[in-house]
């Protein structure tokens, strides 16, 4: 049992790290999981400064692979050419860390994965603010589907894994949000 007292040694431990987690990566992502299922609707994702958290929480319920279809973490310049396979050309012109950088991650995971929806994430963590002069805790996400939309998050603070977390739930509250305004699938 989780959080149960055994005396000191692992039970302790896995206790202590429990305690730590702001949220269960599942508890975020059931409603959204539920919701794609009933839709039969696919998702992908591409992301930045979260480090993974957003396909991580997608991928932490059971049966994820009904809707989950993959993504990457897109931190690097080389990684966007490589994992996106998106020329320099494509985004000549828009800057990193905004809502056109995070459309067009989105659309191109989106295309790539064949999927009904994408999510693009892009910012600065922290501690310290990204080189396009954007302060941490900073990022920019956006769904594409059936609903298109982005959005620029602020949380004003420079705890790194406090923004990844905030930009996780901001980047899943959008995709509910989408979710809600899409047409039914019949």
């Amino acid at each position: 049992m989780i959080g149960a007292r055994r005396g000191p040694g692992k039970g302790d431990r896995a206790h202590a790290i429990l305690g730590a987690v702001p949220e269960l990566l599942s508890s975020l992502a059931a409603p959204l999981a539920a919701r794609l299922v009933a839709r039969g609707d696919t998702v992908a994702v591409s992301e930045s400064s979260t480090g993974g958290l957003i396909a991580a929480a997608l991928l932490s319920i059971p049966g994820a692979s009904k809707y989950f279809m993959g993504g990457g973490v897109i931190y690097t310049l080389g990684a966007r050419r490589a994992l996106l396979t998106l020329p320099d050309e494509a985004v000549k012109g828009i800057r990193s860390s905004t809502e056109a950088a995070a459309l067009i991650n989105a659309r191109t995971i989106r295309e790539r994965l064949g999927t009904t929806w994408a999510i693009g994430e892009t910012g600065a963590a922290g501690p310290t603010g990204n080189r396009y002069g954007d302060a941490a805790g900073h990022t920019c996400v956006a769904v594409v589907g059936p609903v298109e939309r982005a959005r620029t998050i602020e949380t004003r603070r420079s705890d790194r894994e406090a923004n990844m977390w905030a930009f996780t739930r901001a980047a899943l509250d959008l995709l509910a949000e989408c979710l809600a305004d899409a047409e039914p699938r019949p």
